[in-house]
């Protein structure tokens, strides 16, 4: 179990969030091909070290916002608005 800064509530308990999977996917287009749109649907970085992810907090405010956490650790490295760009990706 962690805790997680909500943007506008504070630290709160991982239970009252929801995860919404990787974050700053961006949807193609309508005119995509197969192997594109199947890019999309199903495969997702799985990587060891900094992942960007989406978050909600379910059980409290009901904003989505990012995420940056170490998948080592489970550090939370940094917590961003939704509408913010993802930023650099560092090692840990």
């Amino acid at each position: 179990m962690f805790q997680i800064e909500c943007p506008y509530c504070g630290a709160r308990d991982e239970r009252e969030f929801h995860f919404g999977g990787e974050g700053h996917l961006v949807r193609p287009g309508e005119s995509v091909d197969d192997e594109s749109w199947a890019q999309y649907l199903y495969f997702r970085d799985n990587p060891k070290g900094v992942h960007f992810e989406q978050w909600c907090h379910r059980f409290g405010c009901g904003t989505w916002f990012n995420i940056a956490r170490d998948t080592v650790t489970h550090e939370i490295l940094r917590v961003y608005p939704i509408t913010d760009s993802r930023p650099e990706r560092k090692s840990a």
